[in-house]
């Protein structure tokens, strides 16, 4: 019977073996048996995954002190002892052993059973993790770039619209290289870290922004380039490998993304893909936007269309600046006591608006208190600026930009700091002072690309209403005065400082190059002894009327003497100037040249412009045979008479500028080749019985750049014709011109097209001035003491009438000339649209004195670059070009007397008088 059962279970006991289900069922039997010792097992198996569990917690640490983040499978297996922990398989055994019977009733011994398997399974979970833990040797992972890495950011002041500007380029489809330029110090820095901060907020837009710090002198540090895009990029770092060969490599794993690079302050042209940066194109929608203290490094980068430069703080950002880096005492000082506060201020402008030099002088007078501190360092600084702690440092900063020019650049530049630290510097004049220095060759050319490369190099700025001067920044000014000391040359400089007296004879002595320019000086009564000086500059110093008798005696070395606009009548004798080149006596007093000037055999410059009291110049002139500048325009002294024009013996002569009081003594300068063709300015005076005067006669004077007619009593007619075309007249002035009647303008092209300055003053029968719609270079217009036409231009605004052309002919102008009810010829041109588009185009600015018949200037018309209105004594004018309908947009200020103000017939709009009025 026994066998029998057994042959019949051995079949199902083999069939549950091969499914598991035996060994299940075992499994469950067993758990349930043993509750108590697995769960002993358990306790021993946590005791042990937690050391295991210490252990890589602290690995990780070590990892993350390093930087690092936690490696994902660790991440992982952290994440699965913490969820083990969080477990109730505590509570549920502790429930279990409330129970002493095991098979107390069915209900608890399904609960044991139940339990029993989540103890074995614990168990078993539990080694596994150990186990695992055990096997870690890798617990951190250099962690992948942020799309933007911030970098340290300051406070900003004034950053905002050059922000702005920034990320209006980076919107451009079209600007995959921009370029930032500025001085050193201006800021640039500042606005590449605040603009990469800012670019977290657009993250999604590109996979990565890189900064680096260029800052290439003599050799490019490429391979912290490749360093600093390797770590960006989370790239390996082979040592072994060559600049190229990472280069090409960089190049390529760039190109796959959207990427900013931002590279602060490159100095020099460097090809972009010889680093590993490919240059960025349209398609890409990658950008690279980089700063430079010079212009033409933009231009060489590839930022020709899209580059800004970076201006000095406006007042208000500027004074902010200065006044974080106060203390609060010596704000409170400030604002309390207007002593102190006036001494700030001065210091504040020396400043200049150049962040550095806020930052630097604002730290070092942070602590002062009273006035007595604020008005020694206020006298400091003003005086000499490196007197103040911390400013050598700040001209260290800036003087890489001096160090990378050439010797005779430098040269140049520091002969700028010879001017006033307020005000422009002609480029003429510099090229001038130079050419005579001997730093130039005689290449006026090369004088003027040193001025372009200095205007790079942001050591001088373009002015910025005249294109034919430049500025010097006054922290560059001191900067180039602070150079000048450290070399073998000694400047005196003392210009524009209100002196009334000229620095002792003693100061003199060493000197190599004096400024006393723009000063108050009245008289120079001792004869210095300077032997090495080279430049001597006087000039603007308007009450100066005498020089001792030997002042120029023992100067032997001077090249440059400027005199020019002083009111001294003679020259002392200077016979022993030797070695003079530039002589400037222009705008002076004086009545006759020395006799002895002749000897100056070197003189190559003399100026003896608007010498209103100049008699004779006992033909030196003739006798200086290396002159190639003569300037006589507007002098006293001029040619009467045809056998005075004696100067072919001036072979060198380059340009002339010559008074003529005779009309064949014109015609004989006309024909006389070579002074015709040296001839740049003409003033024509008191020639009588000239009645008309045909530009195109002037055919040979094929460099005249400025006329000046004046008190020709008969002259009637100036006629602008068409017959020659080659007329570079940039200035033309009429005055005291009583019997002119008519100029007329011929129709494109015509001898006045390039005219840029037009001055008309006591011209009473000229009635007719519409023509200066024709001037479309036309920059400033000045009529003066002129009794005339009710409009300067009236326009017919008639429905149906036709539009005139641009350039209307000689017939036309005459059908459109029409006499006012007093007489008076007016022209009027027929608008298409409502307002005309001939003329006015460039005008920036109107002076308008003594036209007391006069009521408009014309109806609206657009006046695009107009910038300032002067009106003085013309009472019956009542409209001019201010409100919008003018579309002058650039109007800065209209100057007048508050009556005339009051009568003014326009609309005030958002203001626009209180920001334009300035009354005369």
């Amino acid at each position: 019977m026994a066998d029998a059962a057994g042959s019949f279970l051995e079949p199902l006991l083999g069939c549950l073996e091969s499914t598991g289900m035996l060994d299940a069922a075992t499994r469950e039997v067993a758990a349930f048996l043993r509750v108590k010792a697995n769960w002993g097992d358990l306790d021993k198996a946590r005791d042990s995954l937690g050391a295991v569990e210490a252990t890589v917690k602290a690995r990780v640490a070590e990892e993350e002190d390093k930087l690092n983040v936690c490696d994902p499978q660790v991440q992982v297996w952290l994440r699965r002892v913490e969820e083990l922990r969080r477990d109730t398989i505590d509570e549920d055994y502790g429930s279990l052993l409330k129970f002493s019977c095991l098979c107390q009733c069915t209900v608890h011994a399904r609960r044991r059973a139940w339990i029993g398997k989540r103890v074995v399974e614990a168990l078993e979970e539990v080694n596994k993790l150990t186990e695992e833990g055990r096997q870690f040797k890798k617990f951190g992972l250099k962690p992948p770039p942020d799309i933007v890495n911030l970098l340290p950011q300051m406070e900003t002041f004034g950053l905002e619209s050059m922000l702005t500007k920034l990320h209006d380029l980076l919107e451009k489809g079209d600007s995959n290289i921009i370029g930032v330029w500025g001085q050193g110090g201006i800021g640039k820095t500042t606005l590449l870290h605040v603009f990469n901060n800012d670019l977290e907020k657009r993250a999604r837009d590109y996979q990565v922004v890189i900064f680096i710090e260029i800052s290439n002198s003599e050799t490019l540090n490429t391979i912290e380039i490749q360093q600093t895009i390797s770590e960006r990029l989370n790239l390996p770092w082979n040592e072994s490998e060559t600049v190229e060969k990472r280069a090409k490599f960089l190049v390529k794993a760039l190109a796959r993304k959207r990427f900013v690079l931002l590279l602060d302050d490159v100095r020099k042209k460097f090809r972009l893909e010889d680093v590993g940066i490919p240059t960025p194109d349209t398609n890409s929608q990658s950008k690279l936007i980089l700063t430079s203290r010079y212009q033409e490094v933009c231009f060489q980068m590839g930022a020709q269309k899209n580059h800004i430069e970076m201006p000095v703080l406006d007042a208000a950002a500027a004074w902010n600046l200065f006044l974080s880096k106060l203390s609060n005492e010596a704000c409170e000082s400030l604002n309390s006591n207007n002593v102190v506060r006036q001494h700030a201020m001065a210091i504040f402008s020396n400043c200049g608006g150049l962040p550095l030099a806020l930052n630097v002088i604002g730290t070092a007078v942070a602590g002062l208190e009273g006035p007595k501190e604020w008005i020694s360092a206020a006298n400091a600084i003003n005086t000499n600026m490196d007197n103040i702690d911390g400013v050598d440092e700040m001209f260290y900063r800036l003087k890489y930009s001096y160090d990378r020019l050439t010797p005779i650049q430098q040269q140049c530049f520091l002969y700028c700091t010879l001017f006033p630290e307020y005000g422009s510097i002609s480029k003429e004049q510099l090229v001038d002072y130079w050419l005579a220095e001997g730093l130039l060759l005689d290449d006026r050319e090369k004088g003027y690309q040193i001025i372009r490369n200095l205007i790079s190099a942001c050591l001088l700025q373009t002015s910025s209403s005249v294109s034919s001067k430049v500025k010097m920044h006054h922290v560059i000014r001191h900067l180039g005065l602070w150079l000048a000391s450290k070399t073998d040359q000694k400047f005196l400089v003392q210009a524009g400082m209100a002196l009334d007296s000229a620095p002792s004879a003693e100061k003199w002595k060493e000197a190599t190059r004096i400024s006393i320019m723009s000063n108050d000086i009245k008289e120079i009564s001792f004869s210095p002894k300077c032997r090495s000086l080279t430049t001597l500059l006087i000039q603007n110093n308007p009450n100066l009327n005498k020089l001792s008798w030997g002042f120029l005696k023992f100067m032997p070395s001077l090249k440059v003497l400027d005199l020019s606009h002083t009111a001294i009548t003679s020259l002392p004798e200077c016979d022993t100037l030797v070695a003079l080149q530039h002589l400037d006596l222009s705008h002076t007093l004086i009545t006759r040249l020395p006799e002895r000037l002749w000897l100056l055999k070197e003189l190559r410059h003399l100026d003896l412009s608007v010498t209103v009291a100049l008699e004779d110049t006992l033909n030196n002139c003739s006798k200086l045979l290396k002159l190639r500048v003569l300037n006589l325009f507007r002098s006293h002294y001029g040619i009467h008479d045809v056998n005075d024009l004696n100067l072919d013996s001036l072979k060198a002569l380059m340009f002339l500028g010559i008074t003529i009081y005779a009309e064949d003594v014109l015609k004989k300068l006309n024909k006389t080749s070579p002074l015709a063709k040296s001839t740049y300015r003409l003033n024509l005076k008191y020639c009588r019985e000239m009645q008309s005067i045909k530009i195109s006669d002037l055919n040979h004077l094929v460099h005249l750049e400025e006329l000046y007619v004046e008190s020709c009593y008969d002259l009637n007619t100036l006629d602008a014709d068409s017959e020659l075309t080659t007329s570079g007249l940039e200035l033309l002035t009429l005055s005291v011109l009583p019997s002119l009647e008519n100029v007329i303008v011929a129709p494109m092209p015509h001898q006045f097209r390039h005219v840029r300055k037009l001055a008309i003053s006591m011209c009473p029968k000229l009635k007719d001035i519409t023509w200066v719609l024709k001037l479309e270079m036309l920059e400033r217009l000045v009529i003066t003491h002129c009794e005339g036409t009710l409009k300067i231009v009236e326009e017919d605004s008639s429905e149906g009438a036709e539009a005139m052309p641009d350039h209307p002919s000689e017939e036309q102008d005459d059908d459109a000339d029409e006499w006012s009810s007093e007489g008076q010829s007016v022209c009027k041109t027929k608008p298409t649209d409502g307002r005309t588009h001939t003329g006015f185009s460039n005008l920036r600015s109107i002076v308008l004195t003594d036209v007391k018949k006069l009521r408009s200037i014309c109806k609206p018309r657009d006046f695009p670059s107009l910038e300032t209105i002067r009106v003085e004594d013309c009472p019956n004018l009542k409209s001019i070009p201010l409100s919008s309908s003018y579309n002058c947009g650039k109007l800065k200020q209209v100057c007048g007397s508050v009556e005339w103000w009051e009568k003014l017939e326009w609309e005030d709009e958002e203001g626009m008088e209180s920001k334009l009025f300035i009354p005369i």
